[in-house]
């Protein structure tokens, strides 16, 4: 299963999450921050998982999102908690148009 994990501030307008998205390729689950997940999942219209993600080690680190979300990266932390144990990094977050998006690979949770 892949999923995409995003991060982004409430202020992001709608088009830059959507091509985020669109900049990774098909996905079987978008995921973010569970505290985001209701107003993300409206702008997209899609299902969106919440994943608590304080405390997930990323592999880059945002001092604003660690002081915000106790993780390195929002994007990289939730996808991987939604692709489940085991689950490994396909992209690393980037950033595009003020949205972070990474992709995770696993056998979901």
């Amino acid at each position: 299963m892949r999923v995409a994990g995003m991060g982004f501030q409430r202020s992001a307008p709608p088009a830059a999450l959507r091509a985020a998205l669109a900049s990774v390729g098909a996905v079987d689950h978008v995921a973010t921050a569970r505290s985001k997940a209701a107003a993300l999942a409206q702008i997209l219209g899609c299902d969106v998982r919440g994943a608590d993600v304080a405390g997930i080690a990323t592999p880059t680190m945002s001092q604003a999102s660690l002081n915000a979300h106790g993780t390195g990266s929002v994007a990289e932390a939730a996808a991987l908690v939604v692709a489940g144990p085991n689950a490994r990094l396909l992209e690393k977050r980037k950033i595009i148009g003020g949205v972070t998006i990474a992709v995770a690979e696993g056998d979901g949770r």
